[in-house]
């Protein structure tokens, strides 16, 4: 796929006949495009980059490298599970690299939504490049682009970290396979593919991570409080049989504060705002109106359960007017 106008003829993906004819002629373009050289492949563990590296193990085999980054920006366990999934039950060719210091340092103090995101992008542009050159014969560089990503960074509504190409001082080429694919699509294709189900319906994520959801500067302390709410909201989902039917759910703490009282005492901490949306094509959003006694419980043990945290609050915006995330402009 060289161009990024998905064509008007193009129909969309919804059967497994139809993510099948799309498999069988990405195949045969991967095979074209890469030849006899190397891949190197940012592997987050979403779905995107997840049905990417399927594509590539069954167009080029062990020409694909995975390299997956921990910028310290992950939800609670989540490289814990990519070195499983992929390195011992996919055997795949995986690097894992702890950047965590290196990006949180780099991020420090900044709070312009777009100067974070450009960093963190420029910095995993430049992680890739450091691994690459450890390993002979990369050429290219695979990426879980899909279409509302370039729609979107056309539009100047977001700067999506995997739009917009590489340094030219770089001697990768890209490699996106699913760049003219909305989500559900890449699902129907993942399923056609098949990887497991807890991989091709987990929830999308961004590529900063919680940096998004950690509104204005970064702090180590109120980053925790974003993963640790996080990890609590999927657990109370999964019990209550939402996983897997709300498309997405998660957290965010903006950075101001308000009085509380804990345990009697005066407290000045953060709030916590649930966001739970259902979508297709991430062009329109509507959002999941939760039950009482659900709310009840994340309240309570958020509350109780997070460090520097005093209130819970809920995002009941759908997409138009605000976006998905919190932090795009």
């Amino acid at each position: 796929m060289t161009s990024n106008k998905r064509p008007d003829t193009m129909e969309r993906i919804t059967t497994a006949q139809q993510a099948e004819a799309f498999i069988e002629e990405q195949l045969k373009e991967l095979r074209e495009q890469i030849g006899d050289k190397k891949v190197l492949l940012a592997l987050s563990g979403g779905v995107d980059s997840s049905v990417v590296a399927a594509l590539l193990i069954k167009a080029v085999g062990k020409q694909l490298t995975c390299v997956h980054v921990n910028h310290g920006l992950l939800r609670k366990g989540e490289p814990e599970q990519v070195i499983k999934v992929f390195g011992e039950e996919l055997g795949a060719n995986l690097i894992y690299v702890d950047a965590v210091d290196r990006f949180l340092d780099k991020l420090a103090g900044v709070d312009d939504p777009e100067t974070k995101r450009h960093i963190i992008g420029e910095e995993f542009i430049k992680v890739f490049a450091e691994e690459a050159a450890k390993l002979d014969g990369i050429r290219f560089l695979g990426q879980g682009t899909i279409y509302p990503d370039i729609l979107e960074s056309e539009a100047g509504i977001k700067a999506h970290h995997n739009v917009g190409g590489l340094p030219e001082e770089l001697n990768f080429e890209l490699v996106e396979p699913v760049k003219l694919l909305y989500k559900d699509e890449v699902r129907v294709v993942g399923k056609a593919l098949g990887l497991p189900d807890s991989m091709v319906y987990r929830q999308p994520f961004p590529g900063p991570g919680l940096g998004v959801r950690c509104v204005g500067a970064i702090t180590r302390d109120r980053l925790e409080a974003v993963r640790e709410s996080d990890a609590i909201l999927r657990e109370e989902f999964a019990k209550a049989g939402l996983e897997g039917k709300v498309w997405q759910y998660f957290t965010i703490v903006p950075d101001f504060k308000s009085t509380g009282i804990t345990d009697g005492k005066r407290t000045y901490a953060w709030p916590v705002v649930i966001r739970a949306i259902n979508t297709t094509d991430v062009v329109e959003v509507t959002v999941e109106h939760l039950n009482p006694a659900l709310i009840d419980r994340l309240v309570q043990r958020i509350t109780t359960e997070v460090k520097g945290v005093n209130r819970v609050l809920f995002d009941y915006t759908p997409k138009p007017p605000a976006t998905v995330e919190w932090e795009c402009l």
